[in-house]
């Protein structure tokens, strides 16, 4: 029998992350209820919590769309639809507490599609805190973990552990709330109540108060603080003055170098890092004192800047900006992770400049800027074949390599992606970004190291650090496995989910994989170019990179070689749903975290 109501719209249950209704008009997410249940005639009703009866009421449901909050997504990234107060000189949508509108002109026009900003950036810190905001509909799960045996205090644990997290709940709030569910991204879709919502706590930075304000030391202890601390200053500032007067008469001469201390316990290769001091003068003049048409791009650093210094060199100047959530840490990291490493596929770091409140470091300029804007643009993507992106993934494999086995530092970079691949002027790849990489000596059979901050771009993030903060070499294996199958397909890891099966990048590729249809996952830009067995090959690679275990994923080495690889098993999905098998992962990790 045909089915006589064929058309668009799609009303069903999304199983990434945490189970969820969701209904579309073709791939356009329209509307995301509450609760529903479908009835034994067909009707869908939806389901009111009526705390005094502390039961489920049912009513029926008549329209998809019953008022102006229900339209998904209609207040953006971070942003509350409101219809519970008197609208007169009120939008229906407000910010979070701690987060302004994206774009404020548009917001005040009623276009709220840009969402809502963090008013301060986090430092992702135990000092962060979590501001509760009660009687929500609660954010879109599809990028959602839960555990359904933790309480609400564990889950605060488990959410300020992980850097990605940017919000916590209970699963259910009856009998006081149980279980726990995590947000790992941004949050999108939510309305309030005037009652029988669910608490969210939202990470907030440690520098806002209660509302969003500016937190108060009080008189009594800075009037105790200040007066030795005059004291000192004075004691000081007469060794300062000596100590700026003879840094001047170095830099003058050229003899001024930036010693960044070092805690690899080999001394011997700390003693000659030394990096040449550049002063501001130059680098803003070169850089047309920090022009907007100078700027390249921004980062979790800061902004980037192309210059040209008097002798025509060309150069990109990063500036750690006043709101960064990265400091002096990742930026002596950044210049003790690569001033002594030398490889073509390493990007080259000239030089640095740390004066008058001012940290900028100074590269090689990268005339085609990051592997991302071309292998996910439709018009420039074009201009990438196969051949070349074949070239690109062995030439990162080889910086890899470097990196693990053959540079004097041992280093584990963790936040390889797309975006931090630069491209020369010949198109070969250069790694860049250290400032989040560790440097390491593993001991003995020590494989893996706990960090405590969990930094990176979630999507790129092996499961066990991303979850325990465990890292090794094999985390990066996690990472460039999954920016193989980017190259491969023109897909981004965080943007592609296949609604039919259900399933993430990760997962599409290893269906069509063990269903022998690997062709279909390539990037039509480059179909004419490509050669099917060195597609085959780097889709192998990519996926035994991407085993949820790290003992399972391959080596550098393997990488660099023509031998017979094994089969891969089925990837580590961290945005597909598997529900039972991700909780399972979660519980059997969770006390060693």
């Amino acid at each position: 029998m045909n089915d006589p109501s064929s058309g668009n719209y799609t009303f069903r249950m999304h199983l990434e992350g945490y189970p969820q209704m969701k209904a579309a008009d073709c791939s356009t997410i329209d509307f995301r209820p509450v609760r529903f249940v479908l009835n034994p005639d067909g009707t869908i009703r939806l389901l009111t919590w009526y705390d005094q009866a502390k039961n489920w009421t049912f009513s029926q449901y008549i329209s998809v769309l019953l008022d102006e909050c229900d339209p998904y997504g209609l207040c953006g990234t971070y942003g509350s639809c409101d219809l519970t107060r008197p609208q007169s000189g009120r939008s229906a949508c407000e910010c979070l507490g701690g987060f302004v509108p994206k774009f404020p002109e548009k917001w005040k026009l009623s276009d709220w599609s840009g969402g809502c900003v963090r008013a301060d950036q986090l430092t992702c810190e135990s000092e962060d805190r979590f501001e509760k905001t009660p009687n929500l509909k609660l954010p879109d799960t599809h990028n959602a973990w839960f555990n359904r045996s933790m309480n609400l205090a564990d889950c605060e644990t488990e959410c300020r552990k992980n850097c990605s997290c940017t919000a916590y709940s209970n699963v259910d709030i009856r009998q006081g709330g149980t279980g726990c569910m995590l947000w790992l991204g941004d949050l999108i879709d939510m309305r309030n109540y005037l009652d029988n919502g669910l608490p969210l706590y939202v990470r907030s930075s440690s520098q806002l108060g209660v509302n969003g304000s500016s937190r108060k030391k009080g008189g009594v202890k800075i009037i105790a603080v200040v007066t030795p601390a005059v004291v000192g200053v004075l004691v000081l500032l007469g060794l300062y003055l000596i100590y700026v007067f003879r840094n001047r008469k170095l830099r003058s001469k050229g003899l001024m170098t930036f010693k960044p201390d070092n805690d690899s316990g080999n001394k011997e290769e700390g003693e000659d890092l030394e990096l040449p001091l550049i002063e501001f003068e130059l680098i803003a003049k070169a850089t047309n004192k920090f022009s907007l048409n100078n700027k390249l791009g921004e980062g979790g650093f800061g902004p980037v800047y192309k210059g040209t210094l008097d002798d025509g060199q060309e150069i990109a100047v990063k500036r750690l900006s006043k709101t960064s959530k990265q400091g002096l840490d990742e930026f002596t990291n950044e210049v003790k992770c690569i001033a002594k490493l030398q490889h073509r596929n390493l990007v080259r770091l000239l030089g640095c400049c740390i004066e008058d409140g001012e940290m900028l470091l100074i590269y090689e300029y990268m005339p085609n800027k990051s592997l991302d804007v071309f292998i996910f643009d439709k018009e420039l993507s074009v201009s990438l074949d196969w051949p070349q992106r074949y070239s690109i993934i062995n030439d990162i494999a080889k910086g890899l390599l470097y990196l693990h086995q053959h540079s004097r530092l041992r280093i584990i970079h963790r936040d390889l992606k797309a975006g931090n691949i630069l491209l020369d002027h010949e198109m070969s790849p250069r790694i860049s970004d250290f400032g989040l990489a560790r440097s390491r000596s593993f001991a003995g059979n020590e494989s893996a190291v706990n960090t405590v901050r969990v930094v990176g771009t979630y999507g790129y993030m092996a499961p066990e650090y991303a979850i325990e903060g465990l890292f090794s070499v094999k985390s990066y294996s996690y990472s460039f496995g999954v920016l193989v199958l980017e190259i491969v397909s023109g897909k981004k890891i965080r943007q592609f989910y296949n609604s039919k099966d259900n399933l993430n990048l990760l997962g599409h590729a290893w269906k069509l994989f063990n269903d022998g249809e690997f062709l279909d996952l390539t990037d039509e830009a480059m179909l004419e170019s490509c050669k099917s067995s060195e597609v085959l090959r780097a889709i192998h690679i990519g996926l035994l990179c991407v085993q949820p275990y790290p003992q399972d994923r391959p080596n550098m080495t393997m990488l660099d070689s023509e031998n017979e690889l094994p089969l891969p098993k089925q990837p580590g999905f961290f945005t597909r749903a598997e529900c039972n098998r991700v909780q399972s992962l979660h519980l059997t990790t969770l006390d060693q975290i």
